[in-house]
């Protein structure tokens, strides 16, 4: 994946998302850091679905967070793109959601007047605001966004958090530490194997329920 700071990055987590919900026959969610990103990944999303309504699209601030939640459960195969509202307090249990694609790692920005203020305020006792505030908060709301995807001890699933400092940067090693015991991969193809297995689980729920 390019660098979080490139302009082509956000057309890749896009092309990648798709290439895996096209595996799992959607029960996604999408997980985005800013409103920004979010309402660009959906015009991308929609672009390159030219018109195909297999994978009901749910995007959050075009309906009440309840209302897609639900419709979203009831698809069974849905594709929902949300941003941080939806990296916690969200739970869909069992084949409605097999795959959680993450944007990138949750670092709050430092243009928030409030994330500003924090930081100047330690930096002004002589405290690493980075390692003492950026990266714990970031650390946390990571964990909460992976943790949509097991929300059962029957669920299963695939997260792919998208952002390559996860493993170029030496504070990726905090990140990959807070997580559950996952199975780690970054080969593509054995995480849409994986997905492709699950995936006739989840159309034959579709079906049932419909």
């Amino acid at each position: 994946m390019p660098d979080p700071a490139s302009p082509a990055f956000l057309e890749a987590v896009i092309a990648q998302a798709q290439t895996l919900i096209e595996a799992s026959q959607g029960a996604a969610f999408v997980l985005f850091t800013s409103h920004r990103a979010l309402a660009k990944a959906a015009g991308l999303m929609r672009q390159h679905r030219a018109g195909d309504s297999s994978l009901p699209l749910f995007v959050q601030g075009e309906a009440p967070r309840e209302q897609l939640l639900r419709e979203f459960r009831v698809a069974g195969n849905g594709v929902l793109l949300g941003t941080t509202s939806f990296w916690e307090g969200v739970d869909v249990k069992g084949e409605a959601l097999r795959l959680v694609v993450i944007e990138k790692l949750p670092f709050a920005s430092p243009e928030d007047p409030l994330v500003r203020a924090r930081i100047a305020f330690l930096q002004s006792r002589g405290v690493n605001a980075f390692a003492e505030y950026q990266l714990p908060e970031a650390v946390l709301a990571l964990k909460q966004g992976v943790g949509r995807l097991i929300r059962s001890e029957a669920d299963h699933g695939v997260v792919a958090i998208c952002d390559p400092r996860l493993v170029t940067r030496g504070y990726g090693r905090v990140f990959l530490a807070s997580l559950p015991p996952f199975a780690r991969t970054r080969d593509e193809a054995e995480a849409r194997r994986f997905l492709r297995r699950h995936a006739p689980a989840i159309r034959a729920a579709t079906r049932v329920r419909a």
